[in-house]
C-alpha cells in the first residue's frame, strides 16, 4: 500500500508532545471563540464557531504534520491506523495526547475566559433527533477524513494541507454546526464537556465520528491497496 512508504518515523514521545499541544491549540482556539462570543453579547454564530479551529488547524497541521501527521483527533487516529498509516502500538500515544490536550485547552479556557456555553462544549439541536443528528455527524466525519486523506495522497497539496483540512473542518461546522453541533472529534467534545458536566450529549460524539472516519479509511484502504 502506498501509505507504508510514508509510515511515521518519529519517536512515540515526539508523537506524544506533538498530538498534546496540536490538540491543546485546537479545542482551545475552537472552544475559546464560543465563549468570548457568549460573553460579548454579540452573536456571531457558526462563523465564529468556524474561525477557530480553522485557524488552529492551520497552525497545528504546519507545526506538526511532520512530526505526527497532525491528527489531533482520536477519530482520525483509529482510521489511520485502518490504512496503514500507524502502527497498533501508536494508538495509545496518539489518542492520550489527544485528550490530554483537549483537557488542557478546557481548562485554559476556563481560567482565562470564562465558563459561559459550557466551555465551547458541542451540543447537537434538541429540534432534531438521533435519527438525525446521528447520520449528519457520521457525514461530517467522513467529509474530514476525505479531505485528510486526499491531502496524503497528494503529499500534502503542495503546501496547502493545512488549509485544507482547516477550511473544510470550518465548511461542516458552517453546513452541520446547527444540526449536530460538528464536533467531529471526540476529544474536542470530550474536554469541555467533562469540564462544564455538559456530558449528556456524549453519546453522539463518542459514536458518530468513529463510524465517519473508519468508514472513510476503508474505503481508501480498498482502492489503494496493493
Amino acid at each position: 500500500m502506498r501509505s507504508k512508504m510514508s509510515a511515521i518515523q518519529h519517536s512515540n514521545l515526539y508523537i506524544f508532545l506533538a498530538e498534546f499541544a496540536g490538540t491543546f491549540i485546537l479545542v482551545a482556539f475552537a472552544t475559546g471563540v464560543i465563549v468570548y462570543d457568549a460573553q460579548s453579547g454579540v452573536d456571531n454564530g457558526l462563523w465564529m464557531a468556524a474561525a477557530g479551529p480553522f485557524a488552529a488547524l492551520v497552525i497545528g497541521v504546519y507545526l506538526f504534520g511532520k512530526i505526527s501527521r497532525a491528527h489531533f483527533n482520536p477519530a482520525v487516529t483509529i482510521a489511520y491506523y485502518v490504512t496503514g498509516h500507524i502502527t497498533r502500538s501508536q494508538i495509545k500515544w496518539y489518542i492520550a495526547a489527544e485528550i490530554a490536550g483537549a483537557m488542557a485547552g478546557s481548562v485554559l479556557v476556563a481560567g482565562a475566559i470564562g465558563t459561559d456555553a459550557d466551555i465551547g462544549a458541542n451540543a447537537p439541536n434538541p429540534e432534531f433527533g438521533a435519527h438525525v443528528t446521528f447520520p449528519v455527524e457520521v457525514v461530517a466525519s467522513a467529509m474530514l477524513m476525505g479531505v485528510i486523506l486526499y491531502v496524503v495522497y497528494t503529499n500534502g497539496l503542495r503546501g496547502f494541507s493545512g488549509i485544507a483540512i482547516g477550511g473544510i473542518v470550518g465548511l461542516d461546522i458552517l453546513m452541520f454546526g446547527a444540526i449536530s453541533g460538528a464536533s467531529m472529534n471526540p476529544a474536542r467534545a470530550l474536554g469541555p464537556a467533562l469540564l462544564s458536566g455538559a456530558i449528556y450529549d456524549m453519546w453522539l460524539y463518542l459514536t458518530a465520528p468513529f463510524a465517519g472516519t473508519v468508514a472513510v479509511a476503508v474505503l481508501y484502504r480498498l482502492k489503494f491497496k496493493k
